[in-house]
Parts: structure tokens; sequence; C-alpha cells
């Protein structure tokens, strides 16, 4: 434990404000786009996969299986330095959002479909009884009920991508990890600085798992007991 009282600690000090606001401006914004863009792509695949209607139901299938059979840093990778071979160029930022969209509705239409399948099918039943269509009876009934059983998963899948963002430094997405590596190559303290980096994002992810929390307790009120 010799690296502690050797630490510098005047440069930990000094770093955490970047990198906090590398995490705010950068890392934050970069995971709510991606999450929320990848939530509505979810819902549409997640829709298509329980579809009756067969290469409709393939294709949802096959792309869920490209997105979670493949790493990634490889989709990213593809994005980025992929398309312009193909004369399709993309800024950093834009390329980072497009991956981890893709990669969220991936993962979280297997999240919505089974939330959608575990109503009950009497839930079904009863919006036909009273006169609604199958859109009427999936937006009224079935996706609320459905929504409230997804949010554990989901926002497991939240806080992951909040980690998974750091990934996007390698394209020179300035984020808080990208913060960290400057600072660290300047500095050479890259022991340091990388813990440092690893506590602030934990301490967002703290803070994303007291809110899950509170989401979870507060959507349980509407539950019959």
């Amino acid at each position: 434990m010799e690296w502690l009282t050797d630490l510098d600690w005047e440069l930990v000090a000094d770093s955490f404000w970047p990198m906090l606001k590398g995490g705010l401006t950068g890392t934050i914004p970069l995971t709510l786009a991606s999450f929320s863009l990848g939530l509505v792509l979810a819902l549409v695949v997640a829709l298509m996969r329980i579809s009756s209607i067969r290469p409709v139901s393939w294709l949802a299938r096959a792309y869920i299986s490209v997105i979670r059979g493949t790493p990634l840093l490889v989709q990213l990778f593809v994005i980025f330095f992929g398309l312009p071979s193909i004369g399709v160029t993309l800024d950093p930022w834009p390329s980072a959002v497009i991956a981890f969209t893709l990669n969220v509705g991936g993962y979280a239409a297997e999240v919505i479909r089974a939330a959608i399948l575990s109503v009950p099918k009497g839930q079904w039943e009863a919006g036909y009884t009273i006169g609604m269509t199958h859109v009427q009876t999936l937006r009224r009934l079935v996706l609320p009920q459905a929504a409230r059983v997804s949010v554990p998963p989901l926002s497991n899948t939240f806080i992951s991508l909040v980690k998974d963002t750091s990934l996007a430094s390698l394209i020179l997405v300035t984020e808080m990890f990208r913060v960290a590596q400057q600072i660290a190559a300047f500095s050479q303290q890259f022991m340091v600085l990388y813990i440092e980096a690893a506590v602030i994002y934990w301490m967002f992810c703290l803070v994303l798992s007291a809110g899950q929390i509170r989401l979870e307790k507060r959507l349980d009120r509407y539950v019959a007991r």
C-alpha cells in the first residue's frame, strides 16, 4: 500500500471536476440519447418478434441474434471505421449513438417481448370484450402492465450502458473516460486516474440504482395484493 502514501492528492482533486464534467456533459447525454432511441427500436423489434407474420418475426430474430452475438466494440468499429469504406462517414458522437442504440435495441427487445408475453391472456380478452381493437388493447392495457414488469431488467440495461459508453473513447468521443485518458497521458499517473474514473462511474451507478429502487416502489403501489 505504499502507493497510497505517495499518492498525488492534488492531482486527484484537480482532475475530479474535469472528469465529472466529462461524465455530465458527455457520458450521461450519450447514455440518455442512446437508451431513449434504443427503447423505441426495442419496442418495434419486440412487436415484430411476436408478430404472426413469419418474415417479420424472422427479421426481428435475425437482428437480435446479430446484436447479441457480436461484441459491442466490433459494432462500434463497424459503424465508425467500416461505413466510410462504402461512402458513409459519420462523426464520432453520432457513430457512438447509433452503435449503442442498435445494441440496446437488440437486448431490450427481448426484455420487452418477455414482459408483453407475461401479461395474462385474459387482459387481451377483456379489451376485446369492451370493444377495443388489437392496437388499443395493446396500448391501453397490455403495454402499461408490461412496462412495470420490464423496469428492473431495463434499468440494469441502462446502468450497463453508462459503463459501456467508455468504449466511445476509442473513437475519440469526449466523455468521462476520454478525459481521464487525456489527463493520465499528460501526468503519467495512469493507476490513480483510472481508479478515480472507476469511482466516478460507480457513483453514477449508485445514483441510478437508487432511482431504480424508488421507481420500482412507486410502480408497486398500483399492484393489487
